[in-house]
């Protein structure tokens, strides 16, 4: 048995999003396991695949160097994305395979939809990765003699049965799992590591350009890879959470050079955020056709998911006067913290409300995918944020926001 070895079971999912594209195979487990290897350590993947996924992991484990022992099955599944802030749409089988057993040294264990493994290992990681029903790493039988648990906020409330702070909830997590480590993401503030009965906090990184989609799955393996190999908990979950920036900048997993050389700028919530504040965004853009409507719909949706307090002219103010709407809508803007403006189109009323807010010397974020740089050029050169990528312009709204 190869002790210094990491084996990853979980998902293996198509993958699938239109905005930007991204057509691969990977889910949790495959992403680990690149991810793992990428960071310098040995990985052997397991979960359940069909034919096409076996052959990708087969082409990918050669060139990455990682072993894979892979169960077959008839279909794999598949989500798919709209964009990476989106809800996805699951494809999967009805039935659920049976049990998955993994006895090894190290083990990164992650729920799946398609099945569950039993793990006995000296150390584990669990990230129970469920939105609906989360489980205990235990319940199924699993056993570790150092378990590092990695949950969001949703997931340690339930598992915890408290609704109280990170700290509280993670007190809990090790009274009930017997935890070694519990690690709580907590969105823009980053991480509440818990470990040995002391907590630590761990920053979020601000990145140019944000790809979501598995930079949670990219955390797990980069912290079970640094804990495992003896790092400090707190220390495991820094690197791991810089390695996470590098991935959501690049959509490629770090090496030990690249991490080193990658210093992200740390998020720093502003003291009245920390106090409970919640940022005002002022959402501009168009809605005259379905499109446009759809769009502000999910801006709206996402920001407010985010924790930011939105205000949509669509919404809040809807069709009226030319006097009311001008109004109402500009005293919004003097009110808000940052404007987040759509301006593909470059809508009158849209490029207005920019100009108002820099009138006011509010923050401006601008996503626009399809205008020509000179017709932005103004807003650049007063100092908006442009951002061609929808998901990456949510989050400079959010990071401007909770900063100010």
């Amino acid at each position: 048995m190869d002790n210094t070895c990491i084996h990853v079971v979980g998902g293996l999912y198509r993958e699938e999003c239109m905005r930007p594209g991204w057509r691969e195979i990977y889910g949790s487990a495959g992403r680990a396991a690149s991810a793992i290897a990428a960071a310098g350590g040995k990985a052997c993947l397991h979960g359940y695949a069909d034919t096409l996924a076996s052959d990708n992991f087969l082409q990918r484990a050669a060139l990455e160097q990682y072993k894979v022992n892979l169960t077959d099955v008839a279909d794999a599944t598949t989500f798919q994305y709209v964009h990476g802030l989106g809800t996805p749409t699951i494809t999967t089988q009805a039935a659920s395979h049976p049990s998955l057993t993994i006895s090894q040294e190290r083990v990164v264990r992650f729920g799946m939809l398609e099945g569950d493994a039993v793990v006995h290992a000296n150390f584990a990681v669990y990230d129970p990765q469920n939105v609906s029903n989360p489980r205990h790493f235990a319940e199924n039988g699993s056993t570790a003699t150092h378990l590092a648990l990695v949950l969001n906020r949703y997931e340690a409330a339930v598992l915890s049965g408290i609704d109280g702070s990170p700290l509280e909830m993670a007190q809990a997590l090790v009274s009930a799992s017997r935890a070694q480590v519990v690690i709580i993401k907590l969105g823009p503030q980053g991480a509440l590591v818990y470990a040995d009965g002391q907590e630590a906090q761990v920053p979020a990184f601000r990145t140019d350009k944000v790809w979501k989609i598995g930079s949670g799955d990219t955390f797990v393996a980069n912290f079970a890879h640094h804990w495992m190999s003896g790092q400090p908990a707190g220390q495991a979950a820094i690197l791991a959470s810089r390695a996470t920036a590098y991935y959501c900048q690049f959509r490629g997993f770090a090496t030990p050079g690249q991490l080193a050389a990658y210093w992200p700028t740390p998020v720093e919530l502003s003291a009245r955020c920390l106090k409970g504040y919640r940022p005002k965004v002022y959402l501009a853009g168009p809605f005259f056709t379905l499109a446009q409507l759809w769009l502000v719909e999910q801006a709206r949706e996402q920001l407010h998911a985010l924790g930011l307090d939105v205000f949509s002219p669509y919404h809040d103010v809807g069709h009226a006067s030319a006097n009311d709407v001008a109004a109402k809508d500009l005293a919004a803007i003097d009110n808000c913290d940052v404007l987040f403006a759509i301006a593909d189109g470059l809508d009158s009323g849209t490029m207005y409300e920019i100009g108002h807010a820099q009138a006011r010397q509010k923050s401006v974020v601008i996503y626009c995918e399809n205008e020509a740089d000179n017709h932005l050029k103004m807003m650049v050169g007063a100092g908006c944020i442009v951002s061609k990528d929808y998901v990456s312009a949510i989050y400079q709204t959010l990071w401007t926001a909770i900063e100010l």
